[in-house]
């Protein structure tokens, strides 16, 4: 299910009239940023999808980095936040799109918008708390107030502007496009956006396998974790999309403090077969299939009808990726059906991330199977989880050694599955191994073609 909570004015870019006050991705009027303010370079000799081999300067480089913001995370359907933090006009979220702080809100009819959490005056924040409900968005350094439709409404010593200044050229600038799939909100910058279902394609499938159990949809339990790696983000989103790997090295303890006391995790825990789904737009999802696929949550698992399940989502959706999986949507949101986690890599410059993570479970769960749920997730993957710490550990020692002159020019291996891929006929589009990395190079493949790629910012106006 897709819905569209707030379009701007389409291809019309910065120059677009701002609707009720808000603007659209700001003019900037007779300034000029001088191009060596913008220098884009050709990645094309840092990523080679097709031979399996990455550059590690993609993961340290200040200018890379600086790049991926204006022609990655700009053009890109980013993930803001869950429906179920918005119920009453007021309610607001901040969060951020690649380093642009954004405030997400629900205005006084009821939609869904999105605002740069930016004063239109000197550039405070109006918005200075994670959450919460207000009237008014109103910026602590001189009182500019704007209202929930972005719309400057209060200007102090008013007088003292000339006669031009007109309040309606001055509202918060407003991300163009918002829209949901089963309760998850995504924006763009980018004005004349493939929308947000055309962009998913396949990978729509796969989500509905954690999103779509039933006619309710999803909420969200126990508030959102944030923690700070040290680590490049796409470590972690590369991770998500194709990497189930590492899952026995790893994990290994992990693994054995869910087995029966004393002893080692099962044969067939170990040794999992299963599916890679492969995307053209980055995007990548890993699961076992067995036909036995259940939660591990116990009480999560008797909760659950699985030939309801089988019923509404088939049994390819239910013995693979329904449960113990992995996914990326690109560029940086990531999710875990086992445990309802879902997350965003907030991307802190070449060598950090804040992890942000939600749990998400269906509206129709009582209680105590929420409860059980959430606590499964927490101890799991949550900031101290028994997995969470291993993976977390893995992206820090990656880039801990990565500025090294030597080691920095010495190419990673990325060609586990080469050949795999193909259209297996149970599974939707391409799908690999379990144990490959053809995901992985869907997702530096699309990463390197968005880098090289001039986005719609750069257009001559």
């Amino acid at each position: 299910m897709t819905s569209t909570i707030r379009s701007g004015a389409g291809a019309c870019g910065g120059a677009c009239e701002p609707p009720n006050g808000a603007a659209t991705a700001a003019p900037r009027g007779s300034l000029r940023r001088p191009a060596e303010l913008t220098r884009n370079v050709d990645v094309s000799g840092l990523v080679d999808s097709e031979g399996g081999l990455l550059d590690r300067a993609i993961f340290t480089d200040e200018d890379l980095y600086k790049q991926e913001l204006r022609r990655v995370f700009a053009p890109s359907w980013l993930f803001l936040a869950h429906t179920d933090q918005f119920r009453r006009p007021g309610d607001f979220f901040t969060t951020y799109m690649g380093e642009d702080p954004i405030i997400v809100t629900m205005d006084k009819s009821r939609r869904i918008r999105a605002y740069l959490n930016s004063c239109r005056h000197r550039g405070a924040r109006v918005c200075r708390a994670d959450f919460g409900a207000t009237r008014n968005f109103t910026c602590t350094y001189h009182g500019w107030a704007y209202d929930l439709e972005g719309a400057l409404v209060s200007v102090p010593n008013k007088d003292g502007y000339p006669e031009s200044f007109d309040a309606k050229d001055w509202g918060l600038v407003e991300v163009p496009h918002v829209e949901t799939y089963h309760g998850l909100i995504f924006g763009t910058w980018n004005p004349a956006p493939l929308s947000l279902r055309e962009s998913l394609g396949d990978m729509a499938w796969y989500m509905d396998a954690m999103l779509d159990h039933d006619d309710e949809g999803t909420v969200v339990v126990g508030g959102v974790h944030k923690w700070v790696l040290e680590g490049n983000w796409k470590l972690s989103a590369e991770q998500f999309a194709t990497d189930w790997y590492h899952v026995n090295m790893s994990h290994a303890s992990a693994l054995t403090v869910l087995s029966p006391s004393g002893k080692a995790p099962r044969d067939e825990i170990v040794h999992r077969t299963g599916r890679q789904y492969v995307d053209p737009r980055g995007h990548g999802a890993g699961f076992p299939v067995h036909p036995k696929n259940r939660f591990d949550a116990r009480t999560v698992h008797e909760w659950m009808d699985y030939d309801a399940l089988r019923e509404r989502l088939g049994d390819a959706r239910v013995e693979g990726p329904l449960t113990t999986g992995h996914a990326t949507v690109f560029p940086n949101f990531s999710y875990l059906p086992v445990n309802g986690s879902i997350r965003i890599w907030h991307p802190k410059g070449p060598d950090a991330m804040e992890v942000w993570a939600w749990t998400i479970v269906d509206k129709s769960m009582p209680d105590e199977v929420r409860e059980a749920q959430r606590l499964y997730n927490l101890r799991t993957f949550g900031p101290s989880g028994i997995f969470e710490q291993d993976d977390g550990e893995n992206w820090s020692e990656v880039q801990a050694i990565s500025r090294g002159f030597i080691t920095n020019g010495v190419a990673l291996n990325y060609q586990m599955g080469m050949g795999s891929e193909r259209e297996d006929g149970r599974h939707p589009g391409t799908t690999s191994e379990l144990y490959s990395d053809a995901a992985g190079r869907a997702f530096y493949g699309h990463w390197r073609d968005l880098m090289n790629t001039p986005a719609w910012h750069e257009e001559k106006r």
